[in-house]
């Protein structure tokens, strides 16, 4: 009788306990899924549905009004046709080439100094270089638009100063060119240097006094420990400064728009040109989906050879 009572309780139990668990299972199934439903949202309303827009365009002859008639592939056949297209192409790998080498130099050596335990003024220095990431692009060019000006830019006014005469900054393709890569350094040096400084101290520090007792320099450490040691961020900063690159737009229409004339017109500013100049939606919008196929074919490619140097270690 009593092993009877005793067990009653317990068979009736697990169902006045399996509510609460189903109730615990969901809420934390849900918790994350309201989290993100609006990056989710936003992701799709500013993404997802214009890029899905401009896909369908990009078989129309669609010019900004009117209707919208389908053409098939005649766009993209035009555009591999446009000596233009190639041409800005051309000046956008070429642009990237110079861009993200010196990027990538500049932050981690201006991390180096600034995790090194000889520098001074740490904090202040850090501030000083994180400035240009708190400018908008558009400042940027501004700003480097005046300092490179022919007639009144700082830069002319300190080498007339000299006995210098003005160097044509703005009318010479190259020169032209020139300015926007440095520009574009210094305003994408700031947060690659943050990722750098996280990098290098991330490193264990055991290995740097083994080297040390084994009587290498700073430069034997720098390029067998600290360079090893950030290889992942030096990939993710190469990936990233490759992918902005080349779909930089704002700090190059500030600076030069493209000029002189359409000498250094980037991909985006000969898409921008076609859609918003010329009326050439449809067009444009083809542009845009070859744009973003080598984005995607540089980012897979670089994603393999990353795996394929992590695989091999």
């Amino acid at each position: 009788m009593i092993s009877q009572a005793a067990a009653a309780p317990v068979a009736t139990a697990p169902p006045l306990g399996a509510p609460r668990r189903r109730s615990s299972f969901n809420r934390y199934r849900l918790a994350p899924l309201i989290l993100i439903s609006g990056n989710v949202v936003l992701f799709a309303l500013f993404f997802v549905w214009p890029g899905a827009i401009g896909f369908m365009y990009s078989f129309t002859d669609y010019r900004g009004i009117g209707d919208a008639d389908f053409v098939g592939l005649e766009n993209y056949r035009a555009l591999f046709e446009d000596t233009a297209f190639f041409a800005a192409f051309t000046r956008t790998l070429f642009y990237a080439v110079m861009t993200v080498p010196l990027t990538y130099v500049l932050s981690l050596a201006v991390a180096s100094l600034l995790v090194s335990k000889f520098t001074r003024g740490k904090g202040v220095a850090r501030v000083i270089f994180f400035i240009p990431w708190l400018l908008s692009p558009i400042v940027t060019g501004v700003i480097w638009r005046w300092m490179f000006g022919e007639n009144f830019g700082l830069v002319n006014f300190l080498i007339q100063s000299m006995g210098g005469s003005s160097v044509l900054w703005q009318s010479d393709a190259n020169l032209s060119l020139m300015v926007v890569v440095l520009a574009s350094a210094w305003g994408g040096m700031a947060f690659n240097m943050l990722l750098f400084i996280a990098a290098i101290k991330n490193v264990p520090t055991e290995y740097y006094e083994a080297a040390e007792l084994d009587g290498a320099n700073s430069w034997a450490k720098f390029r067998n420990i600290t360079l090893p040691g950030i290889a992942p961020t030096s990939f993710l900063v190469i990936l990233l400064s490759t992918l902005g690159a080349i779909k930089e737009f704002a700090m190059i229409q500030a600076l030069n728009s493209g000029g002189p004339g359409t000498e250094n017109n980037l991909l985006v500013q000969y898409i921008y040109r076609s859609g918003f100049q010329n009326g050439q939606v449809g067009y444009a919008s083809a542009a845009s989906m070859v744009l973003m196929a080598i984005l995607l074919v540089i980012a897979l490619a670089q994603l393999w050879v990353n795996k394929r140097r992590s695989a091999n270690r």
